[in-house]
């Protein structure tokens, strides 16, 4: 089923793109919900046309997040945690933490595009993706330490 995304889903796509999914997904979860629309010969026009009349100010969010990247690139976060005696934490490192983390910094940041691929449940260093844009992104290395 092919379908027009009305808002960024993350593994699925951005706003304005045209993806397939499956039929359930799309009528049973993505449609109700707003957060999509069936790709029709006529909706695809109407998108069109839109993406046509917004290309300037889908520039001017583009450099906004190149901005946010140049800023974010140096920085390097410290995250301190509750640890047992083996250095294994109690609970996780979420995207949460690395959110107010860059807060304290002076980098407000939604938590939903921070990206943490793997589990962290101990003491070590990591990296997070911030996908601020489509087509722009920053590593963010973060050392989680006792507390």
């Amino acid at each position: 089923m092919e379908i027009i995304l009305k808002e960024d889903i993350v593994n699925l796509g951005y706003k304005n793109d045209i993806v397939n999914v499956k039929s359930g997904y799309g009528r049973n979860y993505l449609i109700p919900t707003g957060k999509a629309i069936i790709a029709s010969p006529s909706a695809k026009k109407m998108l069109a046309e839109d993406l046509k009349q917004r290309a300037h100010k889908l520039e001017k969010i583009k450099k906004d997040a190149e901005a946010l990247a140049a800023k974010l690139e140096g920085v390097s976060l410290t995250i301190a945690t509750k640890v047992s005696s083996t250095g294994t934490i109690f609970g996780s490192v979420s995207n949460i933490q690395i959110a107010e983390a860059l807060a304290k910094l002076g980098h407000e940041v939604d938590r939903k595009i921070i990206v943490v691929k793997d589990a962290v449940k101990e003491v070590g260093n990591y990296k997070a993706i911030v996908k601020l844009h489509k087509e722009v992104s920053v590593e963010i290395p973060f050392e989680v330490v006792a507390e």
